[in-house]
């Protein structure tokens, strides 16, 4: 059976934007290829033309939600400043779609525990990430900005994170608002 000029980029494409949501829902660790297969209306054997091994799709997936996260900072840059960055990633909206959002409050324990290519990947990401949130910052351009867009971001992932922990919507709502808070508070704090 021949398949139109394209096919085989667009299933590629389609297994790692499957395999990327399933990861940041479910895991990598729970995320099976037979399961992300299955969800892509695909068989198993349709994996390995595509990838060498479930790592190769980590990898991908992972660049590929860390861009799509990147686009979408970018896109909002012009109308953005730091506070619309922060409340745009710490809200009701991101809590509840952790397979639509950031990889990182989602994946992070995991990303540790993988190959050091996909965790060079990782740190890829993050560098530009926080390039682009050091550049909302009062002091942009300087050393210490990086430093504190990097500590702002920390702080965003980790209240994210622990919002999605608790089953209580009201507490859930509390911790983000203290992130948003905090996450402000460093970015005013004069640079040292």
């Amino acid at each position: 059976m021949r398949f139109e000029k394209g096919h085989r980029a667009a299933t590629r494409r389609h297994i790692v934007d499957v395999a990327s949501r399933r990861f940041r829902r479910d895991g990598v660790s729970a995320a099976g290829i037979a399961g992300i297969m299955g969800e892509a209306g695909l068989t198993n054997g349709a994996f390995y033309p595509h990838f060498e091994s479930k790592e190769a799709l980590v990898r991908e997936a992972l660049t590929s939600a860390l861009a799509d996260q990147q686009h979408r900072l970018d896109e909002e840059r012009t109308s953005l400043d730091i506070e619309g960055a922060i409340r745009r990633y710490l809200n009701r909206v991101h809590l509840e779609d952790p397979a639509g959002g950031c990889p990182s409050a989602a994946l992070l324990p995991e990303i540790a525990r993988q190959p050091l290519p996909t965790r060079q990947t990782y740190e890829e990401g993050l560098r530009s990430y926080v390039s682009t949130l050091a550049a909302l910052l009062p002091d942009a351009g300087s050393a210490a900005s990086g430093r504190r867009a990097t500590a702002i971001f920390g702080l965003m992932v980790g209240t994210l994170q622990l919002a999605r922990a608790v089953p209580d919507a009201a507490q859930a709502e509390q911790i983000l608002e203290g992130g948003v808070e905090a996450a402000l508070h460093l970015a005013r704090a004069p640079s040292s």
